[in-house]
């Protein structure tokens, strides 16, 4: 269940958060996001990024700068599919986010590509 909001979470949300699965690129619901507000963990509700700090990376999911707060977002080496990756995740729930890449816009240089079926959007 998420707790954020008490709805049960679809197939492909509990796929990528708990099974760090990830969605097709250009098919999340967040990726041509353009309102503003604050992107939350499905899976608990914890506030991870800003639309202030989201930019179109051009790969085709939510791209974001920086994080909104970072104590609610946990990193690890990802070494699967014969890659070195960063992944993210939901310091609260373990939830899979997504990545984090070193090819970002400044001023952090960072990008956090992160699954929109890890997210839920809250207008402010």
């Amino acid at each position: 269940m998420n707790s954020d909001n008490n709805k049960e979470l679809t197939d492909e949300q509990k796929y990528v958060l708990y099974n760090k699965g990830t969605e097709k690129p250009f098919t999340g619901r967040y990726w041509n996001n353009h309102e503003r507000g604050i992107y939350k963990c499905a899976g608990c509700g914890a506030e991870l990024f800003s639309s202030n700090n989201k930019f179109n990376s051009g790969t085709g999911w939510p791209s974001f700068y920086k994080t909104l707060k970072d104590e609610n977002i946990k990193e690890e080496i990802d070494r699967t599919f014969g890659m070195i990756r960063t992944e993210v995740m939901c310091n609260n729930c373990g939830g899979h986010l997504g990545h984090l890449f070193k090819d970002g816009p400044k001023p952090t240089g960072l990008r956090y590509c992160i699954n929109s079926a890890s997210l839920d959007f809250c207008v402010k």
